[in-house]
């Protein structure tokens, strides 16, 4: 073994550092800055320490009767071997994807009688709202749970899951993941099976803990009282069904609203059943009826209203509040700034 004064270092000189002698206005000086790696902060301040959150995303709706055609249309032409998830992603139109919201990734996914969505499984976690079909069913980690509307079935991280179809008629469902924030943080990993399904079980979807039958979920809103009611995703336990992705349901009476709201979080919405609109922002008014789905970027205000003269209202919300409250970067605005102070 080599000892310390044995050790052969070739130690490469540092280039001698210009002279700043020359330099008379601070144009100069940022050049020279730049040959450096090397930038003046003070000509970022403002943009680095907005007054404001300053989201990318900008509010959008994604309208189910327009976009289910184009889906059926992937089922003809596109096979299962060709794509391992049959999915249209919805794509906020500030952003490329993965961005629903700049933190939020959403999808309308579907599978066909008789087809396999191959088994893998990934870091990202995953919350799926099933919109419509019989027969389909999801396997995660050996538990096989039939897909049943309105229900939503958590696929946690590094579980190995794949989708399948049985019977006629389409199966289809909005994918929610937390993809985009894998664009900040870099440790995305996916893994394939080396068969088609993971071996797995027949499993009672009222006893699992990874799915949220809608039959209960409606049941417990309409027990509370009062116009508007919310009513979180939790675990049995009561916390939050990931340390990323959180999810709600709520309800709207006919011709009523919801609380107006601004906060940190983004969220996406899926409209359940009823029609009505939202106001988002300054001035955004989106309409919405039965399977559309819209987003919600942060620091938007928000209100829903419910139609005058329609049924009820329910909707689905997935949004990154557990993250924000991990990190201490959750807020509503109107709440005492004093009480975010940390040690």
């Amino acid at each position: 073994m080599a000892t310390e004064t044995e050790i052969v270092t070739n130690p490469v000189a540092p280039e001698r550092p210009e002279t700043v002698s020359g330099i008379n206005s601070s144009d100069e000086l940022t050049l020279s800055l730049e040959k450096l790696q090397t930038k003046p902060l003070w000509t970022q301040m403002a943009k680095l320490n907005p007054p404001l959150p300053n989201p990318s995303c900008v509010p959008h709706i994604w309208r189910y009767n327009l976009i289910r055609p184009s889906l059926l249309k992937a089922g003809e032409l596109v096979g299962e071997s060709q794509a391992e998830r049959r999915v249209l992603m919805l794509v906020n139109p500030a952003r490329d994807a993965p961005y629903t919201t700049d933190t939020l990734y959403a999808g309308l996914q579907l599978v066909m009688p008789n087809e396999v969505a191959r088994a893998h499984r990934h870091t990202a976690f995953a919350m799926r709202f099933i919109i419509e079909g019989h027969g389909g069913f999801t396997a995660v980690q050996g538990q096989r749970i039939t897909m049943q509307r309105g229900d939503v079935i958590l696929t946690p991280r590094w579980n190995w899951h794949d989708h399948g179809k049985d019977g006629s008629g389409p199966m289809i469902w909005l994918d929610g993941l937390d993809l985009p924030n894998f664009r900040h943080f870099p440790v995305h990993f996916v893994e394939h099976y080396q068969q088609l399904r993971y071996p797995a079980d027949d499993v009672d979807s009222n006893t699992s803990p990874i799915v949220f039958p809608w039959v209960k979920m409606k049941q417990a809103l309409d027990k509370i009282p009062g116009n508007w009611a919310s009513k979180d995703y939790l675990k049995s336990d009561g916390r939050q069904v990931s340390k990323v992705l959180g999810g709600s349901a709520e309800r709207l009476n006919a011709g009523t609203s919801s609380p107006g709201i601004r906060e940190t979080a983004s969220s996406v919405y899926h409209v359940v059943s009823g029609r009505g609109y939202s106001i988002i922002g300054e001035n955004n008014r989106i309409t919405w009826g039965p399977g559309d789905t819209f987003c919600i970027p942060s620091w938007q205000r928000y209100q829903h209203f419910a139609d005058l003269k329609g049924e009820q209202v329910y909707l689905y919300r997935f949004h990154d509040k557990p993250m924000l409250n991990a990190l201490g970067f959750y807020r509503v605005d109107g709440v005492d700034v004093e009480t975010l102070v940390s040690d």
